[in-house]
C-alpha cells in the first residue's frame, strides 16, 4: 500500500525523483549502514561525450529496458558470446562477472570522506593501493 502511494506522489510531483529513488532502495532493503547493500540510482543517459546536451531530446537518455552493461548491439554479442562460451562442471553460464554495487566500488567512489577512507584502507591490507 505504501509503495503505490509514493509512485503516485512521485507520479503528481509530490516528492522529487532523488525521493522516490531513495524510498526504493529502502523497500529494496538497501541502506547507508551496508557497504553490500549501498543505495543504487540508475544511469540515464547516454550521451558523455557531448560538450552540452539537451535534455528534452530522447537520444540523450539510455534504455531503460536494458542493463547498463548492454546498451549497444555490439555489447550485447560480447555478452552473448561469453555467455555461450562459458563451460564449467560447477558454475552455470553468466552475462556479467561482477556486480553493479560492491564495497569496493562504494569505497572507490567515497574513498576521501571517513568511514570509507579507513575501510578502503582496510580492504587493501592496510594501506592504500
Amino acid at each position: 500500500l505504501a509503495r503505490t502511494s509514493i509512485t503516485e506522489d512521485w507520479m503528481n510531483r509530490k516528492i522529487t525523483n532523488l525521493e522516490y529513488l531513495m524510498l526504493l532502495n529502502t523497500y529494496a532493503g538497501r541502506s547507508y549502514n551496508d557497504l553490500t547493500q549501498y543505495p543504487v540510482v540508475p544511469w540515464i543517459l547516454s550521451d558523455y561525450s557531448s560538450p552540452s546536451i539537451d535534455l528534452s531530446d530522447p537520444s540523450v537518455y539510455r534504455d531503460l529496458s536494458l542493463p547498463i552493461g548492454a546498451q549497444t548491439e555490439e555489447r550485447r554479442e560480447k555478452l552473448r558470446e561469453r555467455f555461450e562460451a562459458f563451460v564449467d562442471d560447477t558454475i552455470p553460464p553468466f552475462h556479467y562477472g561482477t556486480h553493479y554495487s560492491t564495497c569496493g566500488y562504494v569505497m572507490w567512489y567515497l574513498i576521501r570522506m571517513e568511514p570509507f577512507a579507513a575501510a578502503g584502507v582496510n580492504l587493501q591490507g592496510g594501506r592504500f593501493d
